[in-house]
């Protein structure tokens, strides 16, 4: 088996595919909306060649966005894939959107992505969700690299954005985070600002110049060697601090000259480790230029500096009955682990699904194994099936390349998996595994829909099935308290890219309807009742009469029935008929339509008839005498409460607790966490944190997480009550 790519043919160009791992890196692009990370994927895949200027990348992509919402929605909602090859190495580069909404996206990309490149904007600086995705990939050694864009904006200074991104990204070990190329400007125009027109490496002491259209490299002249001296050295020591040989920090303070090729080999060394960041910058091509700026440098890094495939762990593996499982690390002749990461529909071929190979070779027209992910909670059925594998293709453009095979370590795509979901694992069938999913965040934002029309109902369970079948973010609900779907969402953008895609994509119109909490009624205060149902109509009558106490129990008590019916008055057999009477008239509620909880209803007297007495008769007495006690007593309307747990930086802290406070929340704790941030704990109603995940996000400038668990139902303020009757009243 060779290590070289091999590629495919087509009427618009090549598909590229490998027959090894040694031969495939997959890279994934980070960076908040608008920092460039499309333009760059397109500057990339410019220039590979594999794709012409007209073709924009946003365009075609593994996951291609065939319902338009991304030139809608003018921004990327999803991840995709766009395959390159430099010097017979297949680059994997997946794009993922900078949006926090769409934070699963960016996760399945970092699952099936074996390094990131942060791409950071010189314009913008680095945002606070861009450092808590550093943090993750550090937390888990993936190798990194830092690309600056937007060189030609008016703000735009490297050297600053260099100093910027050490700061964030370096903690205590600044030198970690260095540049490995300066800009270098052109002619100054009119308007004073100077274009960057090539790049001086530090290293090799070269300038490669891209004012042409194409990188042309030169020595740089004597005037410019002294401008790099201090980054140069500076880099030199940072890679040295690195060197797996410890005598070379000795020998270049010893003035020993270091050769490049040793510095170059410590660096990729480095790199692959994830122990060094090295900084690039990089900028689209002109109008018919074939190379954009340092798009060959960074090529260079990710081939050179970038670790393959073998030298990433497989992620847990299981049997499907739950017993763990050895695999070699990518292994392409080892049994067949593999994950999808992405699911979408295409309406002429239907399911696509992005699938990272972990070990094995997956191959087409095979029959795999579908384990579920076990995601219930969400919405999502389990299933383990046996499933036909479709066509294997690479995205090219807007189209898709067939591909023989994917080896472990590569990505492809798989057409007509008509089961399999994102998150789900395909194996053998002969030999089903499990792979440990990926942690997923929360969708925390609730969105009530109904069907608009009779025929938008008869469609509406499927396109909400096939939504969150593709996207785990996304949780739906049948709430059997309020009688509502519920989808759950990440954020605004995340909400009206789901109610867009149930229109264009599934043909189903629905309606936002406002979202209802589970509120429940209880007695303010101990209370009697009489139940009597008597009726004489000719024939068999109805006879039953009941008399009740009713007294409130503390929270998370429940309906609690007692019988102290003494002498018979009410019949043995007819006391469970008053104790279902009561239930059923507590499950539809006393004065709101709410239900009854936390009271203890005592049986003491009654009535029956020899003839007309039955069970029916001592149900209906039962609820009767549930409803006279309400009407004496004063009703305590419910509602829950969060326990909301809150992290956030230090900064924003006061600011938090602020906004928690006037949600009427009641703050139990704060603790001190790792990298400045602080675990704020409080309680508050979740009738006050329905928007909760939006208003954070804003509150925090995006740098803080949320989470809510449902702890009790409590007393709600009386001018709350009222104003809720009110509306209930109106609509």
């Amino acid at each position: 088996m060779g290590d070289k790519t091999q590629t495919h043919p087509g009427a618009a160009g090549r598909a590229v595919a490998a027959d090894h791992p040694a031969s495939i890196r997959n890279v994934v692009l980070v960076g908040h909306s608008g920092s460039g990370k499309t333009t760059l994927v397109e500057a990339l895949a410019l220039t590979a060649g594999a794709v012409k200027r007209a073709g924009r990348v946003e365009d075609g992509g593994t996951v291609s966005d065939y319902d338009g919402i991304e030139h809608r929605q003018h921004r990327s909602v999803q991840l995709s894939l766009v395959p390159v090859e430099r010097d017979g190495i297949k680059v994997n580069v997946l794009d993922t959107p900078g949006y926090a909404d769409f934070v699963g996206e960016l996760r399945a990309g970092l699952r099936a992505a074996d390094a990131a490149l942060f791409v950071v904007s010189a314009a913008d600086g680095v945002d606070g969700s861009t450092r808590m995705v550093w943090e993750e990939c550090a937390a888990v050694g993936m190798p990194r690299a830092i690309v600056v864009t937007h060189l030609d904006a008016a703000r735009a200074d490297f050297e600053e954005m260099t100093r910027v991104c050490a700061e964030a990204f370096g903690g205590d070990d600044p030198d970690a985070v260095l540049p490995l190329y300066l800009p270098v400007h052109g002619t100054r125009q009119g308007d004073g600002h100077a274009p960057v027109t090539g790049l001086i490496g530090l290293l090799s002491q070269r300038l490669y110049d891209y004012s042409g259209g194409e990188r042309e490299e030169s020595a740089p002249g004597p005037d410019r060697l002294p401008l790099i001296e201090e980054a140069r050295n500076r880099l030199i020591e940072g890679i040295i601090a690195e060197s797996e040989d410890e005598t070379l920090m000795d020998r270049y303070l010893g003035g020993e000259e270091i050769s490049v090729g040793t510095l170059v080999e410590d660096l990729e060394r480095a790199v692959a480790r994830g122990t060094f960041f090295p900084v690039l910058a990089a900028a689209p091509a002109a109008e018919g230029a074939r190379q954009g700026l340092g798009t060959v440098e960074l090529l260079e890094l990710v081939t050179g500096g970038f670790p393959t495939p073998l030298e990433h762990p497989v992620p847990g593996v299981t049997t499907i009955d739950g017993k763990p499982r050895e695999l070699a690390p990518c292994d392409p002749d080892g049994p067949l682990a593999a994950e999808v990461v992405k699911t979408s529909s295409d309406p002429y071929v239907g399911r696509i699904s992005l699938v990272r190979v972990f070990s094995g070779t997956l191959r087409p027209d095979s029959t795999v194994h579908v384990s579920g992910h076990g995601m219930t909670d969400r919405g999502h059925e389990d299933h383990d099936v046996d499933e036909r594998v479709g066509a294997l293709s690479m995205p090219f453009g807007k189209q898709q390349r067939p591909v023989t095979h994917a080896v472990a370590g590569d990505l492809v795509c798989v057409a007509k998996l008509g089961r399999a979901e994102t998150g789900d694992t395909l194996s053998a069938k002969e030999d089903p595994l499990l792979l440990e999913p990926w942690q997923m965040p929360d969708p925390l934002l609730p969105l009530a829909i109904q069907a608009h029309s009779k025929p938008d109902e008869d469609k509406l369970s499927h396109g909400l099935a096939r939504l969150v079948a593709e996207d785990p973010t996304m949780r739906l609900e049948q709430n059997q308290d309020t009688h509502q779907v519920v989808l759950w969402c990440l954020g605004e953008a995340h909400a009206d890219v789901a109610l867009e895609r149930l229109r264009s994509r599934y043909g189903v119109q629905v309606d936002i309807v406002p979202h209802r909490v589970p509120l429940r009624e209880t007695f303010a205060s101990r209370s009697a009742g009489r139940g009597r149902h008597v009726k004489q109509s000719g024939g068999h009558g109805q006879y039953a009469i009941c008399e009740i106490e009713v007294e409130p129990l503390p929270g998370g008590s429940g309906i609690e029935f007692v019988d102290k019916v003494v002498g018979g008055a009410v019949p043995r057999q007819f006391v469970p008929s008053v104790e279902k009477g009561v239930r059923a008239q507590s499950a539809k509620g006393v004065a709101d339509g709410y239900p009854l909880i936390d009271v203890r209803v005592t049986l003491l007297d009654g009535k029956a008839h020899s003839v007309d007495s039955s069970d029916a008769a001592f149900q209906t007495a039962g609820a009767l005498a549930l409803r006279e006690a309400a009407a004496d007593a004063g009703i305590h309307l419910l509602e829950p409460v969060a326990e909301v747990s809150v992290l956030v930086g230090d900064d924003y802290v006061g600011a938090v607790m602020s906004d928690l406070s006037g949600r009427r929340g009641r703050v139990q704790g704060t603790e001190q966490t790792p990298g400045g941030r602080t675990l704020v704990r409080a309680e508050v109603p979740e009738i006050e944190i329905g928007r909760y995940a939006v208003d954070l996000r804003s509150l925090s400038h995006g740098t803080a997480r949320f989470s809510r668990r449902y702890v009790r139902h409590e007393p709600m303020p009386a001018q709350i009550a009222d104003r809720i009757r009110a509306q209930a009243q109106e609509a």
